[in-house]
């Protein structure tokens, strides 16, 4: 049964809406102000949220603002209630993150019609987790058969999948933000998101563990599109506040590009949150591609045809060849971190690194260097004129508030390069946050560490 959450401080329309609401099945939990609008929010993890605006003390722009800032709530569809009809309103709750306004006096039509929309959205993209989430009892019920014929699987690996479901499930993932910088300008002009997952007892487990795990059980599906709707719907904050060409990357697993579903998937994910298709990077690597040629160069000119950008990642260390670019409508290419590594000291990297860079211009491909961390790096890659780089010189991924900060602050690359990586975070200098229309964007598993072939 759908549960509601209904805020809002007058008592009559309170109690009406709580009835109408009851005989038309919904689930009906009241608060009659803000404050404890958020705290049955956080507590009960609503479904929809109806929410008044004019309250007193905590008022509904404050209500929304707060959700959306917890992990556990920053997703529920939510409702503005008023008797405020000005343009300025509207605006300012959609900036927030609302997902729609109805203005007093409305119909019963009008309030059903609008709970019924914003549902039937939601449902597009969380029926597959919530599928998966039902699914794990006939799962593990396959694993224990599995094992007792085969004695194959091992009850570490059994254990890990049953807490990667409850994770899932129970927030404990999370998504964090690697900047992506113009290396001219040394302004950032996107982001890569990272998914981490923080155990309540273990502490963090790195993707390199449970990425494989999920390919293997199909339950990377459910997570790529979690990662995706998080990306999108912060990639939309940041965009309202004041950065229009900021592009957030996020990557696209082998499971992900064979999946039927995927393109609907992607559409509903970008009307949900409004985020338009050229703010958003999907990457792809050479052996997710070369697994079923035909059919992801199928499935990624559908999802270019949208406006989305493509690009293809560890270019140089998979299967494919110069000839198969053709078929891709790529619009990147990233250099992996081992051949950025000493580019300057080791010859064949330098070799492999020139060769690439070359390429990519020579195909009008935007070229990014992840990876770099020292001063010489980013000047060889400056000298050979690479657009993007990411690495920890500017800073490892990190939480989003983290990530705004560098956003309002300006951070930026310093103009000229010095020798040693010493005292780094000195050289990352303030400037103004404008946001350059560089050329790219992407979204990948890694905080410091060589996560690459986890293949997610």
């Amino acid at each position: 049964m759908t549960k509601i959450l209904v805020i809002e401080d007058e008592e009559l329309i309170r109690e009406t809406l709580v009835q109408l609401l009851k005989a038309h099945n919904f689930q009906v939990i009241a608060a009659q102000n803000g404050q404890m609008g958020v705290a049955a929010a956080l507590r009960e993890i609503p479904d929809l949220i109806l929410c008044d605006v004019q309250m007193p003390e905590l008022n509904g722009y404050e209500v929304l603002q707060t959700l959306r800032q917890n992990d556990r709530t920053s997703i529920i569809p939510f409702i503005f209630l008023t008797a405020q009809s000005a343009k300025a309103e509207f605006r300012r709750g959609m900036e927030l993150g609302a997902d729609d306004y109805l203005t007093k006096p409305f119909t019963k039509e009008e309030l059903l019609g609008a709970i019924a929309s914003i549902l039937s959205k939601r449902k597009t993209i969380t029926q597959p987790l919530t599928e998966a989430l039902h699914q794990v009892e006939a799962r593990l019920n396959d694993l224990v058969n599995d094992s007792a014929n085969t004695h194959t699987i091992s009850p570490e690996k059994l254990n890990l999948e049953i807490e990667l479901r409850h994770a899932l499930a129970n927030n404990e993932l999370e998504v964090y933000y690697q900047p992506q910088v113009g290396i001219d300008l040394g302004k950032i002009i996107g982001a890569e998101a990272l998914v981490r997952w923080n155990h309540p007892e273990k502490g963090r487990i790195s993707p390199a563990e449970f990425i494989p795990l999920a390919e293997e059980t199909g339950l990377i599906i459910a997570i790529g599109e979690w990662v995706l709707l998080k990306a999108c719907t912060q990639a939309v904050k940041w965009i309202n506040l004041g950065f229009p060409n900021l592009r957030i990357s996020v990557n696209l697993s082998a499971r992900q590009l064979s999946d039927s579903q995927l393109l609907q998937r992607v559409m509903a994910i970008l009307n949900t949150t409004g985020l338009k298709p050229a703010n958003l990077e999907l990457e792809v690597t050479e052996s997710a591609v070369m697994e079923n040629v035909s059919l992801a160069a199928a499935t990624l000119n559908h999802l270019k045809s949208l406006g989305i950008r493509i690009a293809l990642d560890d270019f140089g260390t998979g299967y494919a060849s110069f000839g198969y670019l053709k078929q891709f409508p790529f619009d990147s290419l990233k250099i992996d971190r081992c051949f950025v590594s000493n580019v300057v000291t080791d010859a064949h990297n330098k070799a492999i690194t020139t060769a690439v860079i070359q390429l990519g211009h020579d195909l009008n491909l935007t070229v990014i260097a992840e990876g770099v961390e020292t001063d010489t790096e980013l000047a060889f890659l400056r000298q050979h004129h690479c657009n993007i780089m990411q690495g920890y010189l500017f800073s490892p991924a990190q939480p989003a508030a983290e990530f705004e900060k560098f956003l309002v602050t300006g951070k930026c690359l310093p103009v000229k390069s010095v020798k040693s990586l010493t005292s780094v975070s000195s050289r990352i200098i303030p400037c103004p946050p404008l946001l350059e229309g560089e050329k790219s964007l992407p979204f990948r598993l890694k905080s410091g560490f060589d996560y690459k072939n986890s293949s997610f």
